[in-house]
């Protein structure tokens, strides 16, 4: 049977008990909504699965988990070259050691690494990872490495057998990551704030970075060095671009930071009277205030899936020159590269601006935990923390102190490093250096690919989804390029007025919790999605990640949510 049969047969087959559920719920106890109410969007997503694993053990009903933005999908040539390369470095590491009757091997020497590489890929030639690596020799010759060194880097890197040095991050792993970002979200120029200049190293070279335990880490370190280093503070407002990924909702919340929150909200609306997630200038005004010392975004965003228009992006960097030069900004840049041509807020401020990006969702690789921060050299951080009072600075002299006589010259990006280890540990920070090689494989990937293979396929992969999934809700959107596509929000309030006018949106929300949907979709239909409020969009909302399920999928996804509104509207009617 085709799946849109099996979609109609199951949906008729709950009609009539999904109704009477509303009909009870419309007047029942609210007690579990307004409980669920105050957890975690995450949190109330692993409840949501427990509803639709349950609805799929009583029925014909399959799981579908738009809930989370896991990707389906993996870039799988950094993958095997990652393997192969492995047994180049046992080999390697055999050749300095072999104990006989025991297998223990040494440490890989760097001494004609790169001519031994070379041989092993020559004896390699019918393994498909093999002219990949010889391409990343090539590109690691073009950029004037130390091939020997480079090699080593890798070997050493890959076994695992020293301790990350430098702490923040492998040598070559940051030449090769930084040359990416560039090109990912700086239109590959180097950074340079037309107000405070750039400075840059020998090499020409503007900002650092330091590699962390995914993008969460980063988040972490961040605020947490930001608070120990005097550059927040409780009581202090900060700034959230929404809707945004909820830990950037929750930490300001917490106890340990205490901030004032302030919305910038993506509000504005088409000519046809949908959203167009943008930002419009009455509400990026709201950063002009000085009292605003910290603003955080996605951008692209999460859960709209929109990059911010350069218009937005002009009207930001005026304010924050003329207005608020102290603000402090935080950018999450993950899904940059869903967007062609996307520039990052790092490249126009870079001043004023931490970049934080991830790994995970372009190249399929949430489990590897993989992701750098970027701080530009003059910065906004080092130059606050010179100005901090006497006091303040004396407390950081003697909290620092492990780390050497010059505290003062210690730079905020060397500080989160220190801080992620709690300080007294910092000899031992650093990423596993097994993930550095791994993260410089995948940046190479796209260095090297000239053509721009895999992300034409990867837009066209995630655009597809986002099209199959509007299209099933007869709602088809317009092509848009500053659109991402791996999530989408729809809107049921705007959607409920549209299919069934103001009266019926207004009873509905009414008569039920927005809540109500989600868990209904979830418990009825084995769907799980995300609710929009979560996130500050719209109460009445949902996210769909277009990340992690087939195509057929969305079709089915968008064929339940109409269904389901339209048993609402039933119950509107017979409440008439």
């Amino acid at each position: 049977m085709a799946d849109g049969a099996l979609a109609a047969e199951g949906l008729e087959q709950r009609e009539e008990q999904s109704l009477e559920d509303m009909r009870i719920a419309r007047n029942g106890d609210r007690t579990l909504e307004q409980a669920v109410e105050k957890m975690s969007p995450f949190e109330r997503k692993n409840l949501l699965l427990s509803y639709a694993r349950e609805d799929e053990k009583k029925s014909a009903a399959t799981l579908l988990d738009a809930g989370r933005g896991n990707p389906n999908w993996i870039a799988a040539r950094a993958r095997e070259s990652f393997f192969l390369f492995g047994r180049f470095a046992m080999d390697e590491a055999r050749r300095s050691m072999r104990v006989p009757g025991v297998d223990i091997a040494g440490m890989p020497k760097a001494a004609g690494a790169a001519v031994r590489f070379q041989q092993f890929l020559d004896a390699h030639l019918d393994d498909a990872a093999a002219p990949f690596l010889r391409d990343c020799l090539s590109y690691a010759e073009s950029q004037g490495f130390d091939l020997d060194e480079f090699v080593q880097e890798w070997t050493e890197g890959i076994t695992g057998c020293e301790y990350p040095v430098p702490e923040r991050i492998l040598k070559y792993t940051q030449e090769i990551v930084r040359r990416y970002l560039l090109a990912e979200l700086c239109g590959g120029k180097e950074p340079s704030d037309a107000v405070h200049g750039a400075t840059a190293d020998a090499a020409g070279h503007t900002f650092d970075l330091f590699a962390t335990e995914g993008g969460t880490a980063a988040m972490c370190y961040l605020f947490y060095c930001l608070k120990s280093n005097f550059l927040i503070h409780e009581g202090d407002t900060m700034a959230l671009m929404t809707p945004i990924f909820t830990p950037y909702i929750e930490i300001p919340e917490l106890n340990d930071y205490d901030l004032e929150v302030v919305n910038v909200n993506a509000s504005t609306m088409r000519s046809d009277g949908t959203h167009g997630w943008q930002y419009p200038q009455e509400e990026l005004e709201k950063l002009a205030d000085p009292n605003v010392r910290l603003l955080c975004l996605v951008n692209p965003s999460n859960p709209p899936s929109y990059a911010m228009s350069e218009e937005s992006r002009a009207v930001l960097v005026k304010i924050v020159r003329e207005k608020n030069p102290n603000l402090m900004i935080v950018t999450d840049d993950v899904y940059g590269t869903f967007v062609p041509g996307y520039r990052s807020l790092f490249a126009d401020l870079p001043y004023n601006t931490a970049s934080i990006y991830s790994f995970s969702k372009y190249f399929g690789a949430t489990g590897w935990r993989l992701a750098v921060a970027a701080v530009a050299k003059k910065n906004i951080f080092d130059d606050s923390i010179a100005a901090l009072s006497d006091d303040e600075k004396k407390t950081l002299n003697s909290r620092y102190s492990s780390l050497g006589d010059d505290i003062p010259s210690i730079r905020f990006i060397d500080r989160m490093v220190a801080d992620s280890r709690l300080v007294a540990l910092n000899g031992t920070a650093g990423l596993s250096t097994p993930q550095q090689v791994q993260m410089s494989m995948f940046a190479l990937q796209e260095l090297m690919d000239r053509g721009h293979l895999y992300k034409t396929k990867m837009l066209e992969l995630v655009r597809d989804r986002f099209d199959c999934l509007w299209e099933s809700l007869d709602l088809k959107q317009d092509p848009d390029p500053l659109r991402a596509d791996y999530y989408s929000i729809i809107d049921l309030d705007q959607w409920s007025r549209k299919l069934y006018g103001d009266d019926f949106a207004d009873w509905l929300e009414k008569n039920y919790h927005s809540l109500d949907f989600v868990f209904r979709l979830a418990k009825d239909t084995g769907i799980v999605v995300m609710d929009g409020g979560g996130f500050d969009a719209p109460s009445w909302s949902i996210r769909v990640s277009l990340a992690n399920l087939q195509i057929d999928d969305y079709q089915r996804i968008g064929e339940y949510v109409r269904q389901l509104l339209a048993e609402y509207a039933d119950v509107w009617k017979n409440a008439e």
